[in-house]
């Protein structure tokens, strides 16, 4: 695994944004009424956010930093690095970060770029952040991390429709020489990337007009080649194993334990696999939030968007010593120990409610 300990950055703000359209399991007519329940129980997922047509990650990302930075008082030219995390930019070319660059208003100063990442991404965003912090001498940082993912699923395809979410959030990093350290463990595995993956749209396969016709595959389901496929079983068995590996490393890097740690922030993928993970550290369930049933798999935003739900409403919940991991897509997996002390926690915004 690939460790690193970070120093002197402060992680100074969050904010989510999600969009404001609900879509209940319960409306969703290829899972039977009989089965809702078991689904809901097994899986977690209750309701998801959809974002409307034309509404995109990083207007959900914008909102999410304008609202935070009004809120933290920050002069936009102050900010002089911008990373977007994301698997559904505005353009193949060019980064939507420079775009976000302008649109914030920050400085033409200021480095901007993506980074293609889902599941592990929020946590591999805040390492590269704060690293490029550490070692630049940028003062203040905006990590933006999310995605619409809906845009990609086939509502015929049980394995994926009723999972995913949208979201975006924003996190604002600021150097600082009283921070204390962060610890990061990161792990990759390439040969099991069509695990969780869309087939076309790449240059590898270039869509055309066959790409968007309809094909049956086993249990019922109908996609087609520009849409997500996710081989559950093949994810459920790399989470549970690579996971709690992990954090471990994790703790062992940073010199804590299981009970010294206030809070743990999962990625939110599925609850049989997050209750598997937790039960194998043997997590107490009160340090171990979830955000799934609301909102379903919001991919990069997911750690974000729990850490705003659970404490934002609640500042007895503001955590001096968190972990956050996130794991899927890659397939990939990340873990940093951080501290949310002194971090300002925003309450969820809605889209059209959100600063414009």
């Amino acid at each position: 695994m690939a460790n690193a300990v970070i120093n002197s950055i402060n992680i100074v703000g969050i904010s989510t944004c999600v969009p404001k359209n609900v879509d209940k399991i319960a409306d969703y007519k290829l899972i039977p009424e009989n089965e809702r329940d078991g689904f809901i129980k097994m899986v977690g997922v209750n309701q998801r956010r959809v974002a409307d047509k034309g509404v995109v990650t990083s207007d959900l990302c914008y909102n999410a930093a304008i609202n935070l930075m009004n809120k933290l008082g920050w002069d936009p030219l102050s900010v002089n690095a911008l990373i977007f995390v994301t698997q559904s930019p505005d353009y193949l070319i060019p980064s939507t970060a420079i775009i976000l660059q302008h649109r914030l208003g920050l400085s033409e100063n200021c480095i901007a770029f993506d980074i293609n990442l889902g599941c592990s991404g929020y946590v591999i965003g805040l390492q590269v952040a704060s690293s490029l912090m550490n070692s630049s001498g940028i003062s203040r940082a905006i990590l933006l991390s999310g995605d619409v993912s809906t845009i990609n699923l086939s509502y015929y395809d049980k394995s994926t429709y009723p999972l995913f979410g949208d979201a975006g959030s924003a996190t604002a990093l600021e150097y600082d020489e009283n921070a204390q350290n962060m610890f990061f463990c990161t792990g990759s595995d390439g040969k099991n990337f069509d695990a969780l993956y869309i087939k076309t749209g790449g240059t590898r396969h270039l869509a055309t007009a066959e790409s968007f016709e309809y094909k049956e595959f086993p249990g019922g389901i109908r996609r087609n080649d520009t849409q997500m496929i996710l081989d559950g079983l093949r994810v459920f068995n790399f989470s549970i194993t690579q996971v709690p590996a992990q954090i471990n490393e994790l703790l062992m890097l940073s010199s804590y334990s299981i009970e010294s740690i206030d809070m743990f922030y999962l990625h939110q993928a599925n609850r049989i696999m997050l209750e598997t993970i937790r039960k194998k550290l043997k997590i107490p369930a009160e340090k171990c939030p979830y955000s799934l049933d609301l909102f379903g798999n919001t991919s990069s935003a997911s750690i974000p968007l729990t850490i705003c739900q659970s404490v934002a409403n609640n500042d007895s919940l503001n955590p001096e010593n968190a972990v956050v991991c996130g794991f899927g897509i890659g397939l990939s997996w990340a873990s940093a120990k951080i501290s949310l002390k002194n971090t300002m926690v925003l309450p969820i915004t809605e889209y059209n409610e959100c600063a414009k």
